[in-house]
């Protein structure tokens, strides 16, 4: 059977969900950039912790759903609602909320593009010969190391970190795994600075995000990518070697 036979046919039904997505990220990406920010938490903090004490469970899902579509359509504001999280709920509480609806948004994400344009991706990389069959099966023989340092990376876009395993047909339960695991250091990070946000607010201050690049902040982050990223240096030599 040739590679074409093989190959999904591309019906415009499959592309739907990616054209959703880039619709709604797009048009919200100019309707509420200006709405999910700090002065925005800053004017409603008082209504969102009075509807916290009554309906904890309440806002708790709220806060998911709305984190969940933040990340799922790439909308601008994942920081801000993160340290929201930390604000509204706690370090331990505010974490475990951040992880879910960021680990549930980004399934979605890569859902729709593995149904779409990924599924037909997957099929020319499966089909394919010469270099390009040789980085897919070392992304194979690599695919959670190199999926945690998609996760790990600072300077990896979250919105990237979901798409691109989905488009070179990584399996899913590793991308959920590794999504769940590798978002932790990042997000007890800022859900840490959002625990102190009121007492920012409290001083007419504005929270300050250079933590961020705190060596303290950035090396245990930094450990865990070289951890990661051993199991693909240590195949690559042997494979060099041959044994």
């Amino acid at each position: 059977m040739c590679a074409s036979d093989s190959t999904p046919k591309r019906g415009p039904a499959r592309y739907i969900p990616l054209l959703v997505i880039l619709c709604v990220a797009l048009v919200g990406g100019f309707v509420f950039r200006d709405w999910l920010t700090f002065e925005t938490l800053r004017q409603n903090r008082e209504t969102l912790l009075a509807f916290r004490d009554q309906n904890f469970v309440g806002l708790a899902a709220g806060f998911v759903a709305v984190y969940v579509g933040i990340v799922a359509f790439s909308l601008p504001g994942a920081a801000v609602t993160s340290m929201t999280g930390g604000f509204l709920f706690g370090l331990i509480a505010g974490t475990a909320l951040n992880v879910t609806a960021a680990t549930i948004g980004a399934c979605a994400i890569f859902l729709a593009a593995r149904w779409g344009l990924g599924a037909y991706l997957t099929a020319r990389l499966e089909a394919s010969e010469g270099r390009v069959k040789r980085l897919k099966e070392g992304l194979r023989e690599n695919e959670i190391s190199v999926l945690f340092l998609l996760r790990l990376v600072p300077a990896v876009p979250f919105f990237v970190a979901n798409l691109l395993p989905a488009l070179v047909g990584v399996k899913f339960r590793n991308f959920v795994l590794t999504t769940a695991l590798g978002i932790i250091p990042g997000a007890i990070v800022y859900t840490w600075i959002g625990v102190g946000l009121g007492e920012v607010f409290d001083r007419g201050g504005t929270p300050d995000l250079s933590l961020l690049r705190e060596p303290h902040v950035l090396g245990p982050i930094l450990g865990l990518c070289i951890l990661a990223a051993l199991p693909i240096v240590i195949n690559t030599l042997r494979g060099r070697k041959g044994f």
